[in-house]
């Protein structure tokens, strides 16, 4: 009853050449209905197959329990062995086949080596009607039990199906349709309505609404216009695009996240190695106490041989640990899927289980707990200096800065900085930029940086982020840097309490008025400013002394501190891919509340898991004590089985409704 997630004929097979998502619904393209007619004919045809399998078993052992009943005779007619064994083959061949697989592989102690133990001694004990019917359950299982598992692997092949397969590049006013990889960054490409966007880019002509639920799980259309930066996987709705490419395709966002969805799968929570290693040393324990009963017991009790091999065999079967192997790490599989759905990437199963217990929640300020959209609010100029001197110097010496600040204050200078080139540039994490612009040191950052270099300067209380300016060692002023709380950032707080959150602080580089006021209006528990990227590092090694710590951030100085944590979030849509690299979780969409979801998330997935750990356990032992003591029969062994296993999947699926 093991199993594996695959994915269709026709499906990412054909990936290459085509993607059957790359259009909307609007746009008929008989490719893509081809794709999907093969995938749903595959899928069904492999259904009828199974019920006319069963089907055809389950009334040749009818026929075979009506000519038994009717001949009366003690032993089986060759007649009857003929059609039993038929029914045993026909349901049955799938699993011996298994069985011989597994030895070869020197595997020898999976559940089809079990069952084909267990039947084959019943067909030598001539209980051969027993072996028919565990057989055919156990197929029924499986059947039910694929069918259980499709939605979650819908779910994850829906993920996968995110990669476009072509590019409109745009090539001296001609439109070439090439492969995303073969797009260089800084290309020209045309995005049609009812296309995927095939790479990472900003919009350089036209607007549209955009379908961007694939990446981010959102329902609503949003729109994006000239000067927008758009990820790769989102759906043009309406509206012709032009895109220049900002990144190549294994640089882009879809890429990370196929490649996120992929790494998911090989990182297995503690319960999952957990049920490994019981399986390992379990079914060998069952395997010689079944040899116990079976060979042992008719020398020191007054049962005979095939009574006790009969009891044997009913141990072997209750034994299989089909409802742990499966049901465990298909409910982390159902939780990875759903939280896939709702834009919360997951690298691994232990990083659910590591969530579900999280005492300590630390969160950078600027693009985390604020919007990271930047605004200049206010220039002060000092020393004979204008403010008109003040922003021009601080655009210029911030020209190569990809800093949300720095971008602001290009934004408000206004003009082109293409005439002037800095002689000399340095960016310092958590301090600031230096540059030499004709022949003018130029220091722009903040307070640290100038306490650094011994530069007297106001001190700033304003509600915002102070950027100084420093031009030729003489104080020139500052520019207060605005930015906003995010607006589900105020509701969050008490739900994380409620969910087990002992503690939740902010650390950030930011100085600390402005550190301060978002502290005191979110109501956290505690705050550390201005520190650089190390010393992040060194309080998380302090908090996680004592406790399980989570960190959320977005910019490339959380990268250290996102890979510190026990657990590291990072906010997918506006952060770097320093900080999303680094991080076991990513929020696609920049939604604070998705953390929320995100532990909600983790902790169904916890309890459900172990509901199906100690239901299994707890029935399997009364079922082997009750088999051992020859009170449960093949009926019972085979609801022990493959009863419990259903349950336990029925179970896991519940995941997917949180």
């Amino acid at each position: 009853m093991g199993f594996f997630f695959k994915v269709p004929k026709g499906g990412h097979g054909d990936m290459e050449n085509h993607n059957h998502h790359e259009h909307s619904e609007e746009v008929h393209c008989e490719k893509c209905k081809a794709v999907y007619k093969t995938d749903e004919q595959d899928e069904k045809n492999e259904n009828i197959k199974e019920i006319l399998i069963i089907a055809v078993s389950g009334i040749l052992l009818l026929t075979g329990i009506f000519f038994e009943k009717r001949m009366h005779s003690e032993g089986l007619s060759l007649l009857e062995y003929a059609i039993y064994l038929t029914a045993y083959f026909l349901v049955g061949t799938k699993f011996l086949k298994k069985a011989v697989q597994n030895i070869f592989k020197k595997n020898f102690f999976d559940e089809n080596a079990l069952l084909a133990i267990a039947t084959i001694g019943a067909i030598l004990i001539h209980e051969i009607p027993e072996a028919v019917l565990v057989m055919l359950l156990f197929r029924i299982g499986e059947f039910f039990q694929d069918l259980s598992i499709e939605k979650s692997r819908r779910r994850i092949r829906k993920i996968l199906e995110l990669k476009p397969s072509f590019a409109n590049l745009k090539v001296e006013g001609e439109i070439k349709r090439v492969k995303p990889e073969d797009v260089k960054k800084g290309d020209i490409i045309v995005v049609r309505p009812g296309e995927k966007v095939p790479l990472d880019g900003e919009i350089i002509k036209g607007e549209s609404l955009i379908d961007t639920s694939p990446i981010t799980g959102e329902s609503v259309p949003r729109l994006f216009k000239e000067g927008d930066n758009i990820p790769a996987g989102v759906i043009n709705k309406e509206g012709l695009l032009e895109i220049k490419v900002l990144k190549e395709f294994n640089e882009s966002s879809i890429n990370r996240i196929l490649e996120l969805v992929e790494k998911a799968r090989e990182r297995k929570a503690e319960a999952e190695k957990f049920i490994t290693k019981f399986a390992r040393y379990y079914t060998p324990a069952v395997l010689l106490i079944g040899a116990f009963i079976a060979f042992g017991l008719p020398f020191i009790t007054d049962l005979g041989f095939k009574d006790s091999i009969y009891r044997a065999l009913v141990l072997l079967v209750i034994a299989c640990p089909c409802a742990l192997v499966i049901s465990v790490p298909l409910s982390y599989f159902a939780g990875i899927g759903s939280s896939s759905k709702k834009g919360i990437l997951i690298k691994g199963s232990n990083y659910l289980d590591i969530l579900n217990n999280v005492d300590v929640l630390l969160f950078d300020k600027t693009g985390t707990l604020t919007k990271g959209v930047f605004k200049v609010k206010e220039v002060v100029s000092f020393n004979g200096f204008t403010k008109e001197e003040l922003v021009r110097i601080s655009a210029l010496a911030e020209k190569h800065s990809n800093h949300p600040i720095a971008k602001a204050i290009k934004e408000y200078y206004g003009k082109e900085l293409d005439s002037i080139e800095p002689e000399e540039f340095h960016e310092k994490a958590g301090f600031g930029v230096f540059a030499k612009i004709s022949g003018k040191k130029i220091m722009v950052g903040s307070d640290r940086l100038l306490h650094e270099n011994g530069i007297e300067h106001e001190l700033c209380k304003g509600d915002g982020t102070t950027v100084h300016v420093v031009i030729d060692n003489v104080y020139a002023g500052y520019l207060i840097i605005s930015d906003e709380i995010r607006e589900e950032a105020k509701e969050i707080f008490k739900e994380l309490k409620k969910l087990g959150v002992k503690k939740t602080g902010m650390l950030t580089g930011d100085e600390k008025f402005p550190a301060e006021n978002v502290y005191k209006k979110l109501n956290l528990d505690f705050y550390k400013a201005e520190l650089l990227p190390e010393e992040k590092v060194k309080e998380i090694e302090k908090l996680r002394k004592e406790n399980t710590v989570a960190f959320v951030g977005d910019g490339i100085n959380d990268a250290a501190a996102i890979a510190m944590s026990d657990v590291g979030i990072a906010m997918g849509a506006m952060g770097q891919d320093a900080a999303i690299e680094s991080a076991d979780i990513v929020i696609m969409d920049d939604n604070l509340s998705k953390l929320v979801s995100a532990i909600k998330l983790s902790k169904k997935t916890r309890k459900i898991v172990w509901q199906n750990i100690i239901f299994a356990i707890g029935v399997k032992v009364i079922f082997l004590i009750l088999g051992s003591l020859g009170v449960a029969t093949m009926w019972e062994a085979v609801f022990a089985d493959m009863g419990v296993s259903l349950i336990a999947i029925f179970n896991a699926m519940r995941i997917m409704r949180v």
